[in-house]
C-alpha cells in the first residue's frame, strides 16, 4: 500500500504533501473571533465611541463639559430682578402720584411752577421705569452675554451705589434713606459679584 496511490482511501489528498498539519481554518468572512492580529483582541460592540467622535457632541475633544453659572452669579442675577421689581413699582406709583397731584392743581389753578414739578416728577418715574428694564435685560443676559454685560453691569451697580448714597444722606431719616440703603446694599453686592475673577471666568468662557 502506498501513499502515492490515488486510489488509496487511507492517504492523504491529493495535492497535499504528507505529513504536513493542515491549514487552520478560516473564519467566514465578516464573523469576529478569528483572524484578528496578534495581541489585538476583537472590539466588542456597542462599546466606546468611535474614533475622534467627541463624546459630549459639540464640544471639541470630548472632554470640555458645559460651565455651570457661579453662585455669585446666581445671587447678582437674583438681585438684579428684585432691583427690577423695586424700580418699576416706584416708577408706576411715582407717576401715578404725579399724575393725581397735576389733576388736583389744575382743579384749583395750576402755575409754571406746579406744572415744572409735575414734569419732572414724570421725568423721574420714566427714569425708575428704565432702570428697572435694564436690570432685567442684565438678569436675563447672564446666561449668555459676554464680557460686555459684566462691563454694564459694573457701570450700572456703580451708579446705583453712588445714587444709594445720595439718598441715604439727603434722605433726612425717611423713606427715602431707607430706600437708599436697600439700593446701595444690593448695588453693592452685585458689584462685588461682578468684580471677581469667578465673573470673568463666566463672561469669557468658550460658547460652542
Amino acid at each position: 500500500m502506498s501513499f502515492g496511490d490515488p486510489n488509496n482511501p487511507y492517504g492523504p489528498p491529493q495535492g497535499q504533501q504528507p505529513g504536513y498539519p493542515p491549514q487552520a481554518p478560516q473564519a467566514p468572512q465578516g464573523q469576529p473571533g478569528y483572524g484578528y492580529p496578534q495581541g489585538q483582541p476583537p472590539q466588542q460592540p456597542g462599546y466606546g465611541y468611535p474614533q475622534g467622535q467627541p463624546a459630549y457632541p459639540g464640544f471639541p475633544g470630548g472632554n470640555v463639559m458645559p460651565i455651570e453659572m457661579p453662585g455669585l452669579m446666581k445671587t447678582a442675577r437674583v438681585l438684579l430682578f428684585i432691583l427690577a421689581g423695586f424700580q418699576l413699582l416706584f416708577g408706576i406709583i411715582a407717576g401715578i402720584a404725579v399724575g393725581a397731584a397735576q389733576d388736583v392743581s389744575n382743579g384749583v389753578g395750576s402755575g409754571d411752577a406746579t406744572d415744572t414739578l409735575a414734569g419732572l416728577g414724570f421725568l423721574i418715574a420714566a427714569l425708575m421705569v428704565a432702570l428697572g428694564a435694564l436690570s432685567i435685560f442684565l438678569g436675563v443676559k447672564f446666561k449668555n452675554g459676554g464680557s460686555g454685560i459684566r462691563i454694564t453691569t459694573i457701570v450700572y451697580a456703580s451708579l446705583m451705589i453712588i445714587g444709594g448714597l445720595v439718598n441715604t444722606i439727603n434722605g433726612g431719616g425717611g423713606s427715602a434713606t431707607f430706600g437708599g440703603l436697600i439700593s446701595l446694599a444690593i448695588a453693592g453686592i452685585i458689584l462685588g459679584s461682578m468684580v471677581n475673577s469667578a465673573a470673568s471666568t463666566w463672561f469669557n468662557r468658550p460658547r460652542y
